[in-house]
């Protein structure tokens, strides 16, 4: 059975294709993939994100559980509503799903985990959870849209009430904070986001969605699909969960080193794996790639290297470059020339540290 956020009629209205995305029907886009690409870069796009999963966590002990469910340390979180990037990891230190933790007190933190990884996570956590006594809370009645682009922020902080804008205005990245939308509609406003882009993720009750929605289009936010998230995403160098990494890869291997906090005295699950791991040397390693010829760069194609081979993760027309990028996952040590199968035929390609574009601009070397 596909599930449905509560925007799905609103998108239906608008013309979107539609396609079940980890068991929910979303818009795919609503006419051309590469303008809603283009929105989000050099104006503003919105995204339904609503089928990403809020889970709420209380307890005495939250603090502690955190600091053994996750790699990256919540000790860094000291401000109300400051966001954290982690990754949870298996005892094995394979990735089960990337996720973002927003403190609300000492002893209420927000978890907001991936839409295909819901059913997976909920029954990690809980069963994490219970030697601390924390209780764990999905909230299915809050819908989400994400806002983005250079004129975002702008864009929604003229939908907010007065008293709440110079505050929202000055918050900082990585950071939420609640707020009144249009009609006194209660916000959780994150200036977060998976485009590369500036702009806010707005937590919304879901009676409410279909209203904000409508307030951003008349604002001038343009709707974008899936599509178009998933181009800006791997330009800007971001993760996939189920694709760019899972349960069989670390974060050394997917490169995500920078999310694991090796913090004394705090014993996470999977960190002895991942310092074995460190310690024997990372076998695998994933870089980014460029071609400069025609062609698409797609999921599975083999990569060629001196080493022996890899494949591509993520791969696709970046519409901001107009070429084809992609992450790859290659054994590690000097790859020498590097190639890409496509169809039989090896097409060389360039290896380059991503993201490929930051603020709107492709980045140096692309």
């Amino acid at each position: 059975m596909t599930e449905k956020t509560v925007l799905n009629a609103t998108h239906r209205a608008l013309g979107a294709r539609m396609v079940d995305f980890g068991g929910w029907d979303m818009p795919i886009n609503y006419g051309s993939q590469i303008e809603e690409h283009h929105a989000v870069r050099r104006d503003a796009g919105m995204f339904d994100v609503s089928h990403m999963t809020v889970i709420d966590l209380h307890g005495a002990r939250t603090k502690d559980f955190l600091r053994h469910l996750v790699a990256n340390s919540v000790e860094k979180l000291k401000v109300h509503g400051k966001a954290l990037y982690t990754c949870m990891l298996n005892e094995q230190g394979g990735v089960i799903d990337d996720l973002i933790v927003y403190f609300l007190g000492d002893e209420h933190y927000r978890l907001v985990v991936n839409a295909a990884t819901r059913a997976k996570d909920l029954a990690w956590i809980e069963k994490q959870a219970a030697a601390f006594g924390v209780e764990v809370k999905e909230r299915p009645e809050f819908a989400m849209i994400a806002v983005q682009g250079p004129n975002a922020r702008a864009k929604v902080l003229g939908l907010l009430h007065e008293v709440d804008r110079p505050r929202i205005e000055k918050l900082g990245k990585f950071a939420a904070a609640a707020a009144q939308g249009p009609h006194g509609m209660p916000l959780f406003v994150a200036r977060t986001g998976y485009t590369g882009e500036d702009g806010f993720e707005i937590v919304v009750p879901a009676t409410h969605a279909v209203a904000l929605w409508e307030a951003l289009a008349a604002a001038g936010v343009v709707p974008a699909g899936l599509g178009a998230r998933d181009t800006l995403r791997l330009e800007a160098g971001m993760n996939l969960y189920g694709q760019d990494m899972d349960e069989t890869v670390s974060p050394w291997e997917a490169n995500l080193g920078w999310t694991i906090a090796l913090d004394e005295g705090r014993d996470f699950i999977g960190r002895a794996a991942l310092e074995r791991q460190k310690a024997d040397g990372v076998k695998r390693v994933m870089v980014g790639l460029v071609l400069d010829e025609k062609g698409v760069l797609r999921h599975g194609q083999k990569v060629l290297t001196a080493n022996g081979e890899g494949e591509i993760l993520s791969g696709s027309f970046a519409p901001t470059l107009e070429k084809a990028v992609a992450f790859a996952r290659i054994p590690a040590g000097e790859p020498g020339t590097v190639r890409v199968d496509i169809r039989g035929r090896e097409l060389p390609v360039r290896l380059v540290k991503y993201p490929f574009v930051r603020d709107g601009q492709p980045c140096e070397g692309i």
